[in-house]
C-alpha cells in the first residue's frame, strides 16, 4: 500500500491556474501508475489524467486536453497536476490515486490507493 497526501488546491478566478501536488508514501512508488481524478458537488468521481511509471505515457479526459498537465517526478515521490485557464466547471475535490499495474485506465474503481483530496473551487 502506498499512502498519498495532495495539496495545492484552493480558490481561482476563471482563467486562472493552480498546481496540485501528490506525495507518496510507503511502497516504492515509481512502480504505480499515478491518476488524478475530481467529484464536483453532486456528482461521481471523475477521471481527469493518468501518468505511466516512468513519466513518459500520459492519459487525460477529454474536458481537461490542453488545459492540464500531468507530470511526475519518482525521486520526490510526487505526481503533479499542472491546472491552466480553469473555468467554474472544474470545481471539485481533486483526489490523487494509484495503481499496481502498467496501465492507465479511467475507472476509479481499478485504483488501489488515494488521498483524502483537496478542494479546487473556481469563481466565475
Amino acid at each position: 500500500q502506498v499512502q498519498l497526501v495532495e495539496s495545492g488546491g484552493g480558490l481561482v478566478q476563471a482563467g486562472g491556474s493552480l498546481r496540485l501536488s501528490c506525495a507518496a508514501s510507503g511502497r516504492t512508488f515509481v512502480n504505480y501508475v499515478a491518476g488524478w481524478f475530481r467529484q464536483p458537488p453532486g456528482k461521481e468521481r471523475e477521471f481527469v489524467a493518468g501518468i505511466s511509471y516512468s513519466g513518459g505515457i500520459s492519459r487525460y479526459a477529454d474536458s481537461v486536453k490542453g488545459r492540464f498537465t500531468i507530470s511526475r517526478d519518482n525521486a520526490k515521490n510526487t505526481v503533479y497536476l499542472q491546472m491552466n485557464s480553469l473555468t467554474p466547471d472544474d470545481t471539485a475535490v481533486y483526489y490523487c490515486a494509484a495503481r499496481r499495474s502498467p496501465t492507465i485506465v479511467p475507472g476509479f474503481r481499478d485504483y488501489n490507493d488515494w488521498g483524502q483530496g483537496t478542494q479546487v473551487t473556481v469563481s466565475s
